[in-house]
């Protein structure tokens, strides 16, 4: 088998993609009671349900893609530092995959900081690690920081990929492999000009 490398100097492929979420993404997701693996697979899971187009599937199995590209380990939270992974692998994923894919990525943490915003019932229903990570993140947004959210393109998928990712937590639910994920993954790959 492969080894996964965490270079980023090297273009990410489907096959890359994979093996990182199969080996990195078998650890603990954090101070979640879930692997890596297990979340994203719940994620993508949800969103399938919700029957969303193949774009935003693939957004939810990526999203957190970047927790698996850093030097922090899992706890970067009790470290005290934002490992900023809605970024981390966005310069690779964009030579393989559209805007919509992309870009609700890149926003599920400021989804989260709206969804704060706009529902204290949301904040409180937040598990510990996340609360922890909101204040990381910038914390909640204000009037100003949510409006101008709300204008930004594939904002309305962000929130939809932000309720799914706090879905996804939940040890031992059922759902498809990563197989399955990887064919809907596929068929989201930019064509080459």
């Amino acid at each position: 088998m492969m080894k996964v490398t965490k270079n980023l100097n090297v273009p990410f492929s489907i096959d890359s993609l994979s093996l990182l979420l199969l080996e990195s993404g078998a650890h603990q997701y954090g101070r979640e009671p879930v692997s890596q693996l297990e979340h994203a697979l719940q994620c993508a899971s949800w969103a399938e349900k919700n029957n969303v187009k193949k774009e935003l599937i693939t957004a939810a199995l990526l999203h957190d893609l970047g927790h698996l590209l850093h030097e922090f380990g899992d706890e970067s939270t009790i470290l005290n530092v934002d490992d900023k992974h809605e970024y981390r692998a966005i310069h690779h994923l964009k030579t393989l995959f559209p805007n919509a894919v992309i870009e609700p990525i890149k926003m599920h943490v400021d989804a989260k900081r709206y969804l704060c915003f706009k529902d204290e019932a949301y904040y409180a229903s937040l598990s510990p690690a996340s609360k922890a990570s909101l204040a990381l993140q910038g914390g909640v947004f204000n009037e100003i920081q949510a409006l101008e959210f709300l204008a930004k393109p594939y904002s309305q998928d962000a929130i939809a990929l932000r309720i799914w990712d706090d879905l996804s937590k939940v040890p031992g639910a059922l759902t498809p492999d990563l197989e399955h994920f990887i064919a809907i993954m596929k068929r989201c790959v930019k064509l080459k000009n």
